[in-house]
């Protein structure tokens, strides 16, 4: 007997980004943890099939495990939409947005949510944004995530490599100011806040290989800050989940500097669901199993 009335379900994961690697460890967990609940659900790596076999094999949902363009833009949102399968996450405007570092920003400026000045950045003209903004720097690919294309730039001079760096990954770079400070994550499941995970990556330098490639990193939960504090930033991640218009599930990624002021940095709309990963770890601080949270959230798969 299928598990809750699913139906045969398609666990969308690899795909050609640069975090292909990381959304087949996601997608991995996610397909056996679904199985392992009487769920009929199948591997479909986008970057080797056509969509179109997701109809004419009967799938009759999907759970995105896809990282980065192409599974977290909005564009496979879109295409769901059209063959009117339902998907887990958010829908194409939520996923187009909270992709795009740049256009989340000005939502959240615009809506008056505490998020670091940033430039973005022309290769020809570097000079003078460690001045204006001040150092350090963080420079990144604006549509990229994993911490794929980033530097910290501590020094002007450094400015050119990391550009460099960053622009493999995607035409558009961004230099934002860093908040020198504590970094949290806040995650959400039904539309609803789970307990804040505290950070504390070796050196301060939470990169690709210490979010997935070592135990040195350490996640704190409870994070240690006092009830009414924690309270106040979930409610603000939860907010500048919303005005992007993001729903159902994902994770907020924000520091606080020295005086305890939370600085928004990035929504995550398919976060990872990797042994490392902190949507599963914020889960069972509340007592929900790893594949508990994967049916929670397949339930909540929709079309637009």
């Amino acid at each position: 007997m299928t598990r809750g009335g699913f139906g045969k379900v398609a666990v969308l994961f690899g795909g050609a980004s640069a975090e292909r690697e990381i959304s087949i460890m996601s997608g991995s967990g996610v397909l056996k943890a679904l199985r392992s609940k009487g769920v009929d659900a199948h591997a479909f790596d986008p970057s080797e099939r056509d969509l179109a076999d997701l109809k004419r094999e009967g799938y009759a949902r999907c759970f995105i495990a896809l990282h980065g363009r192409g599974g977290e833009d909005g564009a496979l949102q879109g295409a769901l939409e059209y063959l009117s399968i339902p998907y887990t996450g958010s829908g194409v405007l939520g996923s187009a947005l909270a992709l795009d570092k740049e256009r989340a920003k000005l939502v959240w400026k615009a809506c008056g949510l505490p998020t670091p000045e940033y430039e973005m950045l022309d290769g020809d003209r570097l000079e003078g944004v460690a001045r204006r903004l001040g150092l350090p720097l963080i420079v990144k690919p604006v549509k990229e995530g994993s911490s794929i294309g980033v530097t910290k730039v501590r020094a002007a001079a450094d400015l050119d490599e990391a550009y460099t760096l960053a622009v493999n990954y995607d035409k558009a770079v961004m230099a934002e100011k860093c908040v020198e400070g504590p970094e949290y994550t806040a995650s959400v499941v039904d539309d609803k806040p789970l307990p804040l995970i505290r950070i504390d990556a070796p050196e301060g330098n939470y990169d690709y290989k210490n979010k997935y490639f070592t135990d040195d990193t350490k996640y704190v939960c409870p994070c240690g800050l006092p009830a009414p504090k924690e309270e106040s930033i979930k409610a603000l991640a939860l907010e500048s989940f919303k005005v992007l218009g993001c729903a159902s599930w994902g994770r907020i990624d924000l520091m606080l500097d020295a005086t305890g002021v939370p600085w928004l940095l990035e929504v995550n709309t398919a976060p990872g669901m990797t042994g490392h990963s902190l949507v599963p770890m914020a889960a069972k601080a509340v007592g929900i199993s790893y594949e508990e949270l994967c049916v929670k959230i397949l339930e909540g798969a929709h079309v637009g």
